[in-house]
């Protein structure tokens, strides 16, 4: 929305531990070379608001560190809804529900490095989604464990003139630990208005025999379709690979990729280890250069299917779209315990 070589009656404004009212020269007051309040500390059950502010404008980057696991509940409210139109545990809103384990089978962290979501190593969560709102932006931070944890973040934008058709960005978390055998893995089936499917996380760790489990087909109904509009003809190839991520064929064996809109980023378990059937797989898929347009609604399934038929892994994913209000309220989350993945 911002065209970056224009001059423009544009306001940029920055929320952070230092900042947290995002006024101009609202920063520290503590001069060179000091650190005043570099962080936040969350307490047990406490919700605490990161951004509050008055539009228009555009939320335009978040960056998260510190504490980054499944405790920490991000919601986003528009326009002083009382329901969030993001709502998940920060860990798989970056791609990395498995947030116990930051080593990869290669043993280094697992690095996301796409246009829209970058997770850096030590942890560094990086957010480029553009978020208009016209009237209000409300962003807060859930603490859903027992101890205290701490959050280092800043979040960027700009107050700005939208144009009329702006589409309010949302996102959505969903789980089956395990998917239900021969049924059909839901990653969003809740969305009612006009706007664009932009893609989904998803973390996917195998539960028994690990001979294959991409042959799941991603079906896509667009407004009232009785059958998918969009069919893919399996996980892999959904996510811009083919042949099992290079487990097929050839090398047998799977490659980690990261382009700037699909990737299969990480695995996280040892690939040479003697029975080693609990493998990790962390993958992303945003339709930015093809937007799935709908009119009145939109949903997703994903199908959990191997050679030998229908598998019972564990499937972890966030939902991203654009849509009018009001909306739907969306799933609601589980409980902290349920959502452990290691």
């Amino acid at each position: 929305m911002e065209n970056i070589s224009l001059i423009q009656d544009i306001r940029t404004f920055a929320f952070s531990a230092e900042n947290p009212t995002g006024a101009r020269a609202g920063g520290s007051r503590g001069g060179d070379c000091t650190k005043l309040r570099p962080c936040i500390d969350i307490h047990p059950g406490e919700t605490v608001t990161l951004v509050d502010a008055e539009g228009p404008g555009m939320i335009q980057s978040i960056w998260f560190t510190g504490y980054v696991g499944h405790s920490f509940i991000l919601r986003i409210y528009w326009e002083e809804d009382e329901h969030p139109s993001v709502e998940a545990p920060i860990s798989a809103f970056f791609g990395c529900a498995y947030d116990e384990n930051f080593e990869d089978r290669e043993g280094r962290y697992p690095i996301l490095n796409s246009a829209k979501i970058l997770v850096a190593p030590g942890r560094g969560f990086n957010c480029y989604w553009e978020m208009p709102f016209r009237k209000h932006c409300r962003i807060t931070m859930e603490n859903r464990s027992d101890e205290d944890k701490t959050l280092f973040y800043m979040i960027t934008g700009c107050y700005m003139d939208l144009p009329e058709n702006i589409g309010y960005f949302h996102a959505s978390y969903h789980q089956e630990h395990p998917v239900q055998k021969g049924r059909s893995y839901t990653v969003i089936d809740n969305i009612k208005g006009k706007g664009q499917f932009l893609g989904l996380t998803l973390a996917a760790g195998m539960n028994g025999n690990n001979t294959c489990w991409v042959e799941g087909e991603a079906r896509m109904y667009i407004d009232d379709d009785p059958y998918p509009s969009i069919h893919y003809t399996g996980t892999e190839d959904y996510f811009g690979g083919a042949y099992g991520f290079g487990n097929d064929i050839y090398l047998k064996r799977y490659h980690t990729y990261s382009g700037l809109y699909t990737g299969m980023f990480a695995i996280l378990g040892d690939n040479a280890a003697f029975y080693n059937g609990q493998q990790r797989f962390l993958l992303y898929r945003f339709h930015v250069p093809d937007p799935i347009h709908f009119e009145t609604g939109f949903r997703m399934t994903l199908d959990n299917l191997g050679w030998t038929g229908p598998r019972y892994d564990d499937y972890t994913s966030v939902a991203f779209w654009y849509q009018t209000l009001p909306h739907e309220p969306l799933r609601p989350l589980p409980g902290d315990g349920e959502m452990v993945m290691k």
